[in-house]
């Protein structure tokens, strides 16, 4: 929770940066205020960790009509730093005023691998949030509902991008999977390969949903040395997924169960629950490991 907080700090403060023509250590969250801020950002992240959502989707972004008075001035909606993090997102304008804020932003775009109508699902549980400001012809509510996608996901669709260089400093590697992550991508790896002239090179391949394909492409293209990216569209079928909560000597542990048609195919402990629970009692991470694939048989025995 803290690394993907940190990320989301991150990429608020380089949007508030670019805008500003600052660096990103330099800026201050004066506009949405840092208290409201850490608030908003941190309590997303724990709230989505707290539900365990494997996947998010967000509707198409609201981001108003017209102007809005800031502190340096009056700006066209979205104004500069809105406008720089729903790259590559769909928005429309519907509405008078600024109806999407730099931290509403980011936190959908930091959170959300697509975007669209509600995809097929069980409904297990709705939340709503209001806001204080009244918004004439239009709730100013949050929905979020949670729930098991349906119909072993077939048809999913994911991006692939790749770039290969024989320049890039092995150095760089660390960050640029770090923004590419925080862009929305899925998965991120490199492959040591061979170029022309006999030079090694690295091949950095990145899957993301369609929805973030714009914006990983930034990413590769501002952080990296490369002159092109391939992309190709693949289709995938992913298992349902749901977590469920398994006693252990060493506490509870949540174990990930991938199903298909009723069947269950694949059940692994929650690594991050493994970890935590192993380091408050003082054991090696798989001896909970072990406990919780145990305690998940005992509860779930395989039919004979």
């Amino acid at each position: 929770m803290k690394e993907r907080s940190a990320r989301l700090f991150r990429r608020l403060a380089e949007a508030e940066a670019s805008v500003h023509g600052a660096s990103p250590e330099d800026v201050h969250f004066h506009e949405v205020g840092a208290v409201d801020s850490i608030v908003d950002i941190v309590g997303g992240v724990v709230g989505l960790t707290w539900l365990r959502a494997d996947r998010v989707v967000a509707s198409p972004l609201n981001v108003g009509t017209g102007t809005v008075s800031m502190s340096h001035g009056v700006f066209a909606v979205p104004p500069p730093a809105t406008a720089l993090l729903v790259q590559g997102v769909p928005v429309y304008g519907a509405g008078e005023g600024e109806l999407l804020t730099p931290t509403g932003a980011l936190l959908v775009t930091g959170h959300a691998t697509a975007y669209g109508p509600l995809p097929p699902l069980r409904s297990e549980g709705i939340g709503h949030g209001a806001g204080s400001r009244d918004t004439p012809g239009r709730p100013n509510v949050l929905r979020l509902i949670v729930g098991e996608e349906t119909g072993g996901a077939l048809g999913h669709k994911i991006v692939v991008l790749e770039a290969e260089m024989d320049d890039l400093s092995p150095q760089l590697c660390g960050p640029l999977l770090e923004k590419l992550l925080a862009a929305g991508a899925l998965d991120v790896y490199y492959t040591a390969i061979q170029m022309k002239k006999g030079r090694p090179g690295i091949l950095v391949t990145a899957l993301v949903e369609p929805a973030r394909r714009e914006a990983a492409e930034e990413v590769l293209f501002a952080e990296t040395t490369t002159l092109g990216v391939r992309r190709q569209e693949w289709e995938r079928t992913v298992l349902d997924r749901d977590v469920v909560t398994v006693e252990t000597p060493y506490g509870p542990v949540g174990v990930k169960v991938g199903r298909r048609g009723g069947r269950v195919y694949n059940a692994q402990p929650e690594f991050d629950d493994c970890q935590r629970a192993a380091a408050a009692r003082g054991v090696p991470v798989k001896e909970v490991w072990a406990a919780a694939v145990a305690a998940y048989r005992t509860r779930h025995p395989s039919p004979s």
